[in-house]
């Protein structure tokens, strides 16, 4: 049976292997690691707004494993010109994100004050792991 492609629709096992495509594209950068999950926990990958600015490739390593990698600037540039509508918890998580990712700047007081709690839960843990503290359920 075909795989589904991994940009496209919403379905379930394709947001699954995007996701893991992703994560096999950040192996080994806590950095990146830990933006990528952030995204992929905050629910980012069901919205074909978002996988628009993922670029998807064969490992050139084993011509096999499916890589993922996140267009960080272009995210937050098609935000801040209102092209990737959200809420603000939402544009909260997503600028943490590229911040932690690719160095984009971002206002503490602004991102960290307006969070809920499962969405700082997340933060935290993806401060934790872009400081080299991956979570257990991640394996590599």
């Amino acid at each position: 049976m075909p795989r589904p492609p991994l940009t496209g629709s919403s379905d379930s096992a394709r947001v699954e292997r995007l996701a893991d495509a992703l994560r096999a594209g950040a192996a080994g950068l806590y950095s990146l690691e830990a933006a990528c999950e952030l995204v992929i926990s905050a629910g980012w990958l069901r919205r074909d707004d978002f996988t628009r600015f993922i670029s998807t490739g064969t490992s050139l390593t084993d011509g096999v494993a499916e890589l993922a990698w996140i267009d960080w600037e272009s995210v937050i540039t098609s935000r801040d010109t209102g092209l990737l509508p959200c809420s603000n918890g939402e544009n909260r998580v997503l600028r943490l994100a590229t911040s932690i990712a690719a160095g984009i700047p971002v206002d503490l007081n602004d991102a960290l004050s307006g969070l809920d709690h499962a969405r700082i839960s997340l933060v935290v843990c993806a401060i934790r792991h872009a400081n080299g503290q991956r979570p257990d359920h991640i394996v590599l």
